[in-house]
């Protein structure tokens, strides 16, 4: 251990991709939804993985060699189902993966899903070490757990650290499911967002809410009041899964939910980006359940329970959604020359899922989060989509 440790209070201008932050006893707890809009949300899930950091991201320039990052994680346990790993933090020196690392301690959740009942347990902070860093001027970034609520309590490095300077990267603010959160990738800088605004040459903020984008207008008006060079909006997933509305209202959700983004952006390049595909919800709406015989087994696999014929009374499937956005966006776009769609299936088809099926039947794997990266910073940043205005 250095002798020589630099502690830097962790303030705001060190962070990248949160909306908001919160000064707990601990630390600071960064917040992908502003305070007033959590204070309009009644609904747990949501709650939960607004507060999970993805796309967060400390940025420092620095000349240390070793960094210490104290942190209180927060994880969540269902009895009855297979235990999750512990968040991963990677270290990017000067863009590139130069270290992975896991914190213990923390608090635990334990969700009863059958009661609805929650215990929490707490525990001490833990601690991220990255050491044998190269020793020169460089500019390290420290991805927080996508899939772990992070408190940061501390950072200590055996040099000083100053804020990242501006890069004049543009900035790409991005909504969508627990697939644009990173479910099922390995690490935070593995998830298909984190990769593309990589490949892109831009600066993510990722609005990406496991089970939660549902056309919250609340989501829409943290969009519109969040500083932005390019946005993209990813619709379907979710609102088949959870079943929360019929095709009827739909269409104007889509609509109340783009017109409040423009609002805030009038000619910003917005890509609407219909679902990759699922084949347990391509022409079965939900909602969605785990697959008991696979929970038996101890594994995690979703299945759909709906019936192919509720299609006819107004029941969403991904099928119905692709087809639907692309009247609206074709609608829109007669008098919005900036707004752009882009079709699921040109990421993830069903030829790649037959090459990397999806693990639990809903989620890619990293592999998958990396073919989907690619084709959409192809499509959305340099390619026919030109979302580059």
């Amino acid at each position: 251990m250095t002798s020589s440790w630099t502690t830097t209070p962790i303030s705001t201008d060190l962070l990248r991709g949160a909306l908001d932050v919160e000064h707990t006893a601990c630390g600071l707890l960064p917040h992908r939804l502003p305070a007033w809009a959590r204070a309009q949300n009644t609904d747990g899930q949501l709650a939960m993985v607004e507060a999970q950091p993805a796309g967060v991201r400390l940025a420092v320039r620095t000349q240390a060699t070793a960094v210490e990052l104290d942190t209180l994680p927060t994880r969540y346990t269902y009895p009855g189902l297979p235990s999750r790993p512990d968040g991963v933090y990677d270290l990017l020196v000067d863009g590139q993966l130069a270290g992975q690392a896991s914190v213990t301690g923390g608090d635990t959740v334990t969700i009863d899903m059958t009661t609805g009942t929650t215990e929490r347990r707490p525990g001490p902070p833990g601690t991220v070490r990255f050491t044998g860093l190269p020793d020169r001027m460089k500019d390290l970034e420290i991805w927080l757990p996508h899939n772990e609520t992070t408190e940061l309590v501390a950072l200590r490095t055996d040099a000083p650290v100053t804020p990242t300077p501006e890069q004049g990267r543009r900035v790409w603010l991005h909504h969508g499911s627990s697939i644009s959160q990173g479910s099922n990738a390995t690490s935070p800088s593995a998830t298909w967002p984190a990769l593309a605004a990589s490949f892109g040459d831009v600066d993510l903020v990722n609005l990406g809410f496991g089970g939660s984008a549902l056309l919250d207008p609340f989501t829409a008006r943290s969009m519109r009041d969040t500083p932005a060079d390019l946005i993209s909006v990813k619709i379907g997933i979710n609102l088949v899964n959870t079943d929360v509305m019929r095709l009827r209202a739909f269409a104007p959700a889509v609509h109340g939910f783009l017109d409040t983004i423009r609002e805030g952006h009038p000619s910003t390049p917005l890509l609407v980006v219909s679902p990759i595909y699922c084949p347990i919800h391509e022409d079965t709406p939900g909602p969605g359940a785990f697959d008991l015989a696979a929970l038996s087994a101890g594994q995690v696999r979703f299945r759909a329970t709906g019936d192919p014929a509720e299609r006819a009374s107004g029941k969403l499937t991904l099928g119905v959604i692709r087809d639907e956005l692309v009247r609206i966006t074709a609608q829109r776009a007669a008098r919005d020359p900036h707004l752009h769609y882009l079709d699921g299936l040109d990421l993830y088809d069903k030829t790649d899922f037959a090459e990397m099926p999806l693990p639990d039947e809903l989620h890619p794997d990293t592999a998958a989060h990396r073919r989907i990266a690619e084709r959409f910073a192809k499509q959305a940043f340099t390619g026919e989509c030109q979302v580059n205005g």
